[in-house]
């Protein structure tokens, strides 16, 4: 049950995050990982809800992804009173920890109008479902199929030794 309570919450989440960039054409949020990397999904985010506190064609067109993962953190600490709980360059990768997107998105949604439409969740669930399985997570399932496969050659070279130490001599 947790498991399909934090699917469902995720859910909303990345349904409430996609309505509100949806006038933003440079940013295409379908998980929580590869698409805040470049600090763009951050700053539309605030944007959308609070277009009075900054120039969103200055941000996008004329800064690195760390300067816009900075300025966005900046303006979330200023204005909204969320601390900066990550750091630019940790976001700035080619894989960002999901957990803690998860965890900064989930403070903004507490704190800018989080009114979601059944069109914006349907719309999520509509995404094909590899957009949404993360390359944490398919590096995850691959690790405990390639963990299971070697626990399973050693089970049973360890079991076939075994055995073949103690057959008769005869049958070796």
């Amino acid at each position: 049950m947790a498991g399909l309570q934090q699917t469902n919450s995720e859910m909303i989440l990345l349904s409430w995050v996609r309505q509100s960039t949806r006038n933003y054409p440079q940013v295409n949020v379908t998980n929580f990982t590869t698409s805040w990397s470049d600090g763009l999904a951050f700053n539309a985010l605030l944007h959308s809800h609070r277009p009075d506190l900054f120039d969103w064609n200055a941000v996008a067109s004329q800064q690195s992804p760390v300067q816009r993962l900075d300025h966005a953190f900046n303006i979330a600490r200023q204005h909204l009173g969320i601390e900066k709980l990550l750091d630019p360059e940790d976001v700035a990768t080619a894989c960002p920890d999901k957990k803690s997107i998860l965890m900064y998105v989930t403070s903004l949604f507490q704190v800018l109008p989080q009114q979601v439409t059944m069109e914006a969740i349907r719309e999520v669930e509509m995404l094909p479902r590899h957009s949404r399985v993360t390359r944490e997570e398919h590096i995850e399932v691959h690790e405990q199929h390639f963990s299971q496969e070697v626990s399973f050659t050693f089970l049973l070279s360890s079991c076939c030794s075994k055995v073949v130490v103690s057959l008769p001599t005869p049958w070796v």
